[in-house]
């Protein structure tokens, strides 16, 4: 499997150079391409590709009157308005919260800026719809907020539910995916730019503006093109919030209906959003590069000093971590503590955390498990069916998780019904939506690898085994732990496919507080969130020290 052929020099096409080897100059010829790997690769592919494929089987089945009568209906219209309006706005203000927020923490003085490096990025951990159920607590309708003001004569406060609800909650615990792209982005400036801008006479906001900012516009467009595509996917914030987004139709309808072709025809209609958000980024890219002024390494850039802004500023990024951070934590705390004073049993809660703990230890052992043939071909192998295996693999990154559970329900039901909600099949959705997480840090790391320990591991008997468990893999293991660890955090984290596949009365810290919240059983929900948080912040802290430590 990782093995290097010799061949001559003249059977190489004319132009090429093959690699040679360091010791003795002769031509080293690239992996070979085994039967196994690539069929385990194909095996991934096809499980991969069979939720969509499934979907787009299922809508066919309606027929195209039928089809044609849902894509047309008002009702779908404004769904697609209403799901369109909020990832505009959702991605809008991320990006507004993050670059200024990127910027001060990495380039300026700003006072306590290695604390707030750290606290700016923890929402990440908290799941869009726990942090949906603390907002709702704090500032529903039976919540904590209109508690406090009653004995001031306040009988009503704005509601919470509805757009705007949701384009808060979305907004606060997505930002970090533009604020880690962009932090990195800030730290890779070349500073000689900026300073051949401010030798010309320009101001530090034109600077910032003209030069600094376009260098950072690739790192702004993928993390706001994680946001909208984690918006458009999102389902416990919209459902708990009440904001009809196609995912909480889809969800509704297939629960509701008898006829689930209605379920199907919306899933594939999200698919087909989704795919055209991801179409244009990769248009918006173009051709334009930013590359450094030297060719040498990377030189630091001076601190910014923020002068009398520098108050202000923690300021500003004090009450960003208060309303992100501090009231969802201190919201479920309180609501632990009134439902323990209320009977509401522990017990239950040390339950669910197994039950996810162990959901999470299974998906992301297949997950990294089915990642490695893939991240090994993409890395070692050059060929269609390499790049058609990695492709079909990251199909899975644009697919909603609500989607993947709708067509697993239709095919388990009636291809599976031996499998069908077992935990099988809940594993099975885990590996084809978060195997894209695992392969692109494991094929990072192989990509570091170089081929020529295999080969003197080969050269001195030992065999592909013995290679790979003594060379490859220990020299791979910081991106297979990396990728494990996000993949546990997202599973941990994951709501609609464990809601519709997992088995009859397996109950997660994720369902539980879904089930409860939707009850406004906030004392019953509260333990399960704070727990949730707490799992999710090990794996989260794992890689932001990991990060730090490179």
């Amino acid at each position: 499997m990782t093995g290097w052929q010799r061949r001559d020099a003249d059977t190489h096409p004319r132009g090429s150079r093959p690699a040679r080897c360091t010791t003795c100059a002769g031509p080293l010829a690239r992996p070979t391409r085994t039967p196994v790997l690539t069929t385990l690769g194909l095996i991934v592919a096809a499980g991969a590709l069979l939720p969509l494929a499934y979907l787009l089987v299922r809508s066919g089945q309606a027929g195209w009157s039928r089809v044609w009568e849902i894509v047309s209906a008002p009702r779908t219209l404004i769904l697609l308005r209403d799901t369109l309006a909020l990832t505009v706005a959702v991605t809008a203000t991320t990006i507004m919260i993050a670059v200024p927020l990127a910027w001060l923490t990495v380039r300026t003085d700003l006072p306590g800026r290695r604390l707030f490096t750290v606290l700016t990025a923890l929402p990440l951990a908290i799941p869009t719809y726990v942090g949906g159920f603390a907002f709702v607590a704090f500032a529903g309708p039976r919540g904590t907020l209109q508690s406090w003001l009653e004995p001031l004569g306040v009988d009503k406060i704005p509601s919470i539910y509805g757009f705007w609800g949701a384009w808060l909650v979305l907004s606060l615990f997505s930002y970090p995916y533009v604020l880690l792209t962009v932090r990195a982005a800030v730290r890779r400036v070349d500073p000689s730019m900026e300073e051949a801008s401010r030798t010309l006479g320009a101001s530090a906001f034109t600077t910032f503006r003209r030069i600094t900012l376009p260098q950072l516009r690739p790192a702004i467009t993928a993390g706001g093109l994680l946001v909208a595509l984690y918006t458009l996917s999102d389902f416990g914030a919209v459902s708990l919030l009440r904001f009809d987004s196609f995912t909480r139709a889809i969800y509704v309808s297939y629960r509701a209906s008898i006829d689930r072709s209605t379920a199907a025809v919306l899933g594939v209609m999200l698919v087909v959003l989704t795919a055209t958000v991801l179409i244009l980024e990769l248009r918006s890219r173009g051709r334009t590069t930013y590359h450094r002024l030297h060719a040498g390494g990377g030189r630091r850039a001076a601190v910014v000093s923020l002068g009398r802004w520098r108050w202000p500023a923690v300021g500003a990024c004090t009450a960003l971590v208060v309303v992100a951070l501090g009231i969802p934590v201190g919201i479920i705390v309180y609501w632990l503590v009134r439902g323990i004073r209320a009977g509401e049993p522990v017990r239950l809660t040390v339950d669910l955390a197994g039950n996810s703990l162990w959901a999470a230890l299974l998906g992301t052992i297949v997950v990294v498990l089915a990642a490695w043939p893939v991240a090994l071909l993409a890395a070692r192998h050059r060929t269609r069916t390499a790049r058609f295996v990695e492709l079909s693999a990251w199909v899975g990154y644009a697919l909603p998780g609500v989607v993947v559970a709708l067509s697993l329900v239709f095919f388990g039901a009636r291809i599976t019904p031996a499998i069908y909600q077992t935990m099988v099949m809940l594993v099975f959705a885990y590996a084809v939506l978060f195997l894209p997480q695992a392969m692109g840090s494991m094929r990072s790391s192989l990509l570091q690898v170089n081929p020529e320990l295999e080969e003197a591991s080969r050269s001195l008997g030992r065999g592909p085994m013995a290679t790979f468990t003594r060379v490859v893999l220990p020299l791979a293991r910081p991106g297979v732990l990396a990728g494990a660890a996000l993949v546990f955090l997202t599973i941990m984290k994951e709501l609609p496919a464990t809601l519709l596949l997992a088995p009859t009365g397996y109950s997660t810290l994720a369902t539980q507080v879904w089930s409860a919240t939707s009850e406004a059983l906030f004392g019953r929900a509260a333990g399960p969130a704070l727990a949730l948080i707490v799992l999710a912040s090990v794996p989260m802290m794992f890689l932001v020290l990991r990060d730090r430590d490179r």
